[in-house]
């Protein structure tokens, strides 16, 4: 068949187009930026199509004669007051194009519904449902509630509380009901449902076998773990400070954390599952999925992540087109060093950074800059990048944000997310001359009014010492001998 997949770079969108590929369907992708698909390995049964649904003219490139639809765009991340607005316009502008297709279906995972006072998360998501219900092409709607997988927001959370926190003091949330799902279910439910009669027009809660509080989660991911956690939840924690606390403990956006805990307060229970008995499937317990979690992030094998969405900061998708960073009116600390040993090896040292293996020199005051970053209000360093060696445009590595992978020419190029007084650019690159091949290492920032000036002087010093290592560090690191990191 041949299907439309909205949502590919997000979080579901990247662990469902291997599964629709491995099953003979043809993919068309619907993307807002081309350089962020990253699923070069199959062109022959994948079309890429940019195509912004907050654009309606930028529509008229996705095709017509497609079979069936997923609707997979939130805007949860983007926003703490528009996302509704946001969620309203690109739904609407979905069905316009859709009922001048061919489509006999459209998929749409939405959220668990069941309570009568909803956060705005969730009227959001009963909102895009009634949207997508006015077109001509009958709808399926799966409703989930936390989906529990390597790189989901809602799992990365509590790994962050369980792992860290011995004893927690905790807002009175941690006591809300849930019905967790795993990811790997998740996919189950969407592949399953594709054309099948009997889910035609119908609207489906997806859940796992268990109801939980969010407290038995964090004490059940402990277990697994064999960690010794200790849960107190107090009533005066107010929403605000219950964000704020999601911020600085994890990893998490503001912006997400707001939303979250929005939602947080509401049970998030399923309906029967009859959907389960329809496709013949059997949903793993919490702490199944939670092992299967983990048996991927211990090897490496974490496909997609929440963070990786540009929703997930304040990023702005035009900044894709600099893909030659700025240089007028900028400030530029440039360096260069000869390689001697093998360039792959420098390379493989370049995709490595940040992240565990860390920025090669300081990483101390890397993480003191990611803290100060967290207290003004940015994303801070604690989002770490989805795979220890692989980058791919778009993803997320610490406070910086891919713009351009290019490992067959060894450039990459970062983009600063964190809060500055202007703009900055991390860029490194890989010449021959003469036979000689020398790696260089490009500090780029644009300065916003006499601050951002004022910005760059002050920090130059640590810019001297710190960019001065790194690069050496980087050419000469070798992974058995991690003394480099520590000098």
């Amino acid at each position: 068949m041949k299907i439309l997949l909205t949502g590919v770079t997000g979080y579901i969108g990247k662990r469902l187009l291997p599964v629709l590929l491995d099953q003979g369907h043809e993919v068309i992708c619907g993307v807002r930026e081309k350089s962020r698909f990253p699923f070069s390995d199959y062109p022959e049964r994948v079309t890429v199509v940019e195509a912004d649904f907050l654009q309606p003219e930028s529509l008229e490139k996705l095709p017509k004669d497609i079979d069936a639809a997923y609707y997979l765009i939130h805007s949860m991340a983007a926003s703490t007051t528009d996302f509704q607005k946001l969620e309203t316009a690109t739904a609407e502008n979905f069905v316009k194009y859709i009922n001048q297709t061919q489509a006999r279906q459209i998929i749409y995972l939405s959220g668990i519904v069941n309570e009568e006072h909803l956060s705005k998360h969730l009227d959001s998501r009963k909102n895009v449902e009634e949207i997508l219900k006015q077109g001509y092409c009958p709808v399926t709607i799966l409703r989930a509630g936390i989906v529990v997988g390597s790189g989901s927001a809602s799992f990365e959370i509590i790994r962050d509380l369980a792992e860290k926190l011995p004893l927690m003091i905790t807002p009175k949330w941690v006591k809300t009901k849930c019905q967790p799902i795993a990811i790997y279910d998740v996919i189950q439910f969407l592949t399953g449902v594709i054309l099948h009669e009997a889910t035609l027009n119908k609207t489906f809660d997806i859940a796992g076998p268990e109801v939980l509080t969010y407290k038995e989660m964090l004490l059940r991911y402990a277990q697994v773990r064999k960690l010794k956690r200790w849960i107190f939840s107090v009533p005066v924690m107010t929403p605000r400070l219950s964000s704020y606390w999601l911020y600085f403990v994890t990893a998490t956006s503001y912006k997400l954390a707001i939303n979250l805990v929005d939602s947080m307060k509401i049970n998030v229970i399923a309906r029967d599952n009859k959907l389960a008995n329809i496709l013949n499937i059997h949903p793993l317990s919490y702490k199944e999925a939670v092992v299967r979690a983990f048996r991927r992030i211990d090897q490496n094998m974490v496909v997609s992540s929440w963070k990786d969405a540009l929703s997930s900061s304040n990023f702005d998708v035009e900044h894709l087109e600099y893909i030659n960073p700025p240089t007028n009116g900028c400030f530029i600390d440039q360096k260069s060093l000869l390689i001697t040993g093998k360039v792959e090896k420098v390379i493989e040292n370049v995709w490595a950074i940040g992240g565990e293996r860390g920025w090669y020199y300081a990483t101390w005051l890397w993480k003191i800059r990611g803290f100060i970053d967290k207290l003004f209000g940015g994303v801070g360093l604690r989002r770490g990048r989805t795979s220890p060696t692989d980058i791919s445009n778009g993803d997320v590595v610490d406070f910086w944000r891919v713009l351009l992978a290019d490992k067959q020419k060894g450039k990459l190029l970062l983009y600063a997310e964190m809060k500055l007084p202007g703009e900055a650019w991390l860029e490194f690159s890989i010449s021959k001359k003469d036979g000689t091949n020398y790696l260089h290492q490009r500090a780029i920032f644009r300065p916003l009014g006499i601050w951002g000036r004022l910005y760059w002087y002050l920090t130059m010093p640590f810019h001297f010492f710190i960019f001065d290592k790194m690069i050496y560090n980087i050419v000469n690191f070798n992974l058995e001998d991690k003394i480099l990191l520590k000098t």
